[in-house]
C-alpha cells in the first residue's frame, strides 16, 4: 500500500523531448507505456495496477533532469582539477569531524566487513560532503522522467523505477517524500535503488535500512557494498610508479604500439610485465600481482600509478579512475586523524 499526498495542479508548459511533445506536469498515469509498466509490476511483484497508477498521477516530468543527464561534458577534467574539487582542506576537516561523530559505527563496520573507516568516510565525503548534499529531486519524478522520457537509457531507468517502488514498499516509506539526485541516487552514499535494495543494511538494528537520513546505516551499507564487491582486507590499493624508459613505457607489452596507460580499469598487467616496459613500482610488491597502469596529470605534472585489486573495487562504486584516486587520496588525508590510525590499515 502506497501513501499518497494531494496533487497540486500546475500550469502546463509544452517542451520538446525526443521528438515528441510532452506537457510539464503531464499525468503519467494516462500514458500507455506507464499503464503497461503498472500492469507488469502488478503481475510480477504483487501490486495492484490501479494503486500504481495513483502513484504515477503524482509523478512530474522534469526538464531539468533531462538537461542534466544529456548535457555533454564541456571538457574532461584532469587529475589536478579533480584534486581541487575533492581534496580540499574543507572536505578533509569535515571528514575528521564526521569520523569522530560516527567513531563507533565506523569501527564496527571495519570489524564486521573489513573495510577501513577512512575508505567508508571518503566515499561519503566525496558523494555528499558527509551527508550535507543528498539531492533535492523527488526520486519518483527523477526516475519517471528518465524511465519514460529519456530513450537512450529508458530500459535501465525503468528497472531502477521498479526497484525504487519495491524499496519504498519494503522500507515503508512515503513514495513522494523520498528525495535524491537527478538520476535517482539516494542518501549519504548515493545508492541507486537496485544498489539500495541489494547492499543497504540496517546497521543500528531499528528495523529500517535508512541510508537517507541515518549515518550509521549509511556507514554499514557502504562497507557492505565494498565487502560484497570483493574488497581484500589488508591489501594495498594503488602504488606509485616511475617511468624508467619513457619511450618503451608508452608502448604496449604486445608491441602493437598502443598506449599501456589508462586502458582497462580491471587489473590485467602484472607488476613484472610492467617492469619489462619500464614502469617500475616505487615499493616492493610481488611481480605476479595484476595491475591497471595509469598516467594522471597532477599538480606537479605527470604521475604514474599502478592500480591494484582494491583500486578496482573502488571503481565498482563509480566507474572512473579519477574518482577512485580521489577516494584513495582523501582516505589517506583522513588517516591523519589519530583516533583512527590503528583502525585504518589496508
Amino acid at each position: 500500500m502506497f501513501k499518497v499526498v494531494p496533487i497540486i495542479l500546475m500550469s502546463l508548459t509544452v517542451v520538446l523531448v525526443s521528438v515528441q511533445l510532452y506537457a510539464q506536469g503531464e499525468n503519467y498515469a494516462n500514458r500507455e507505456e506507464v499503464i503497461a509498466f503498472a500492469n507488469e509490476l502488478a503481475e510480477s511483484d504483487g501490486f495492484k495496477a490501479e494503486g500504481l497508477l495513483t502513484v504515477f498521477r503524482q509523478a512530474r516530468y522534469k526538464q531539468s533532469i533531462i538537461d542534466a543527464i544529456s548535457r555533454p561534458a564541456e571538457k574532461v577534467l584532469t587529475w589536478s582539477e579533480y584534486q581541487d574539487i575533492f581534496l580540499t582542506r574543507k572536505r578533509i576537516t569535515a571528514g575528521h569531524k564526521f569520523m569522530m561523530e560516527n567513531k563507533d559505527a565506523l569501527q564496527r563496520a571495519h570489524h564486521e566487513f573489513g573495510i577501513p573507516p577512512v575508505i567508508v568516510a571518503a566515499i561519503i565525503g566525496v558523494e555528499t560532503m558527509y551527508g550535507r548534499h543528498r539531492g533535492n529531486y523527488r526520486v519518483l519524478d527523477a526516475l519517471s522522467t528518465l524511465a519514460f522520457d529519456y530513450p537512450p537509457r529508458s530500459t535501465f531507468f525503468r528497472n531502477e523505477l521498479r526497484e525504487f517502488i519495491l524499496l519504498v514498499r519494503e522500507e515503508n516509506q512515503i513514495i513522494v517524500d523520498v528525495k535524491g539526485s537527478y538520476a535517482g541516487a539516494m542518501g549519504y552514499g548515493q545508492f541507486i535503488p537496485s544498489s539500495y535494495r541489494h547492499f543497504a543494511v540496517d546497521f543500528d538494528g531499528d528495523g529500517v535500512r535508512d541510508i537517507w537520513n541515518n549515518p550509521t546505516d549509511a556507514i554499514g551499507s557502504v562497507a557492505n557494498y565494498f565487502s560484497e564487491h570483493g574488497w581484500k582486507q589488508g591489501d594495498l590499493i594503488v602504488v606509485k610508479a616511475y617511468v624508467e624508459a619513457d619511450a618503451a613505457a608508452r608502448q604496449s607489452a604486445d608491441s602493437k604500439g598502443d598506449n599501456i596507460f589508462n586502458q582497462s580499469l580491471k587489473p590485467s598487467r602484472t607488476v613484472g610485465a610492467m617492469r619489462k616496459v619500464g614502469v617500475i613500482a616505487m615499493m616492493d610488491i610481488e611481480d605476479s600481482l595484476k595491475t591497471s597502469p595509469m598516467k594522471l596529470v597532477g599538480k606537479q605534472g605527470d604521475e604514474y600509478w599502478l592500480g591494484l585489486h582494491n583500486f578496482y573495487v573502488i571503481t565498482r562504486y563509480n566507474r572512473s579512475r579519477l574518482y577512485a584516486m580521489a577516494i584513495f587520496q582523501l582516505s589517506e588525508a583522513l588517516r591523519t586523524s589519530s583516533e583512527f590510525v590503528s583502525q585504518s590499515h589496508y
